[in-house]
């Protein structure tokens, strides 16, 4: 259940993000412009995304496939835009490829090929970001840097309804500020080395990283969007690390 003033707290909090997101990438020499948020709206229900999209957010990340469905549907005739940015396991690609306008967590050609499949049935085409794995950690996904290369070839001749349009990454959880700038430099430095190869069909425009946390960094790195769940909708009643896999029910 919503509080009376819920809506102005979601606005005040959006004003906010957009005022740090305008001054550190000011200071970055970047201009704010080139900067998108995501707001992140997994496990919040249907009637506080009801509100974002009173004050004009239409894209919304979403960590399950389930809730995204979920979502979808109760949302139907809505202009919410729905964003897959969990790991998916592929028995759940049918919702993405069903519900979604985009997917950030592309990590496998197993997954990718699944989702064309799924696309064709649908009729319908999905803008891809493909995740990078620049954190040691065992909870992140994602492809090595050096996988990157021969990944996208791949998908541009077996995956044609996939558009490819950037990479996405998840820094170490860490309170090394340098271990942290360093995930994302490397995604920066990544993408300019693809870019350098010229692939067909490629974009790699947009570099979806940062998060709560560590948005502002992200942004002095180079991110062109940031995904904000607590920083825009408040702290969880349930309280899930925030990239875990799906479950397998």
């Amino acid at each position: 259940m919503l509080t009376d003033n819920y809506q102005q707290e979601l606005q005040d909090r959006l004003q906010i993000i957009r005022d740090t997101v305008e001054q550190v990438a000011t200071s970055a020499g970047r201009n704010p412009a080139d900067i998108t948020l995501l707001p992140v709206s997994k496990t919040f229900p249907a009637e506080v995304i009801e509100q974002a999209l009173k004050l004009g957010e239409l894209r919304f990340g979403e960590n399950k496939a389930q809730e995204l469905r979920d979502k979808a549907q109760a949302l139907h005739g809505t202009p919410a835009q729905w964003v897959m940015i969990g790991y998916l396991q592929s028995n759940n690609a049918r919702y993405v490829a069903r519900y979604a306008s985009e997917i950030q967590s592309l990590d496998r050609l197993s997954l990718a090929k699944t989702l064309q499949r799924r696309l064709e049935l649908e009729d319908r085409h999905l803008d891809a970001l493909v995740q990078i794995k620049t954190s040691p950690e065992p909870s992140k996904y994602g492809l090595l840097p050096t996988e990157a290369a021969d990944f996208l070839a791949q998908i541009v001749e077996f995956c044609p309804r996939l558009h490819i349009k950037g990479l996405m990454t998840m820094a170490v959880n860490s309170e090394d500020e340098n271990a942290v700038r360093a995930c994302f430099k490397q995604l920066k430095d990544l993408q300019q080395q693809l870019k350098a190869l010229n692939i067909n069909g490629v974009s790699l425009d947009r570099l979806s990283m940062g998060m709560s946390g560590d948005f502002t960094i992200a942004i002095e790195e180079g991110a062109t969007e940031v995904r904000l769940g607590t920083a825009v909708f408040g702290y969880r009643k349930e309280q899930r690390d925030f990239y875990w896999p799906e479950d397998k029910s």
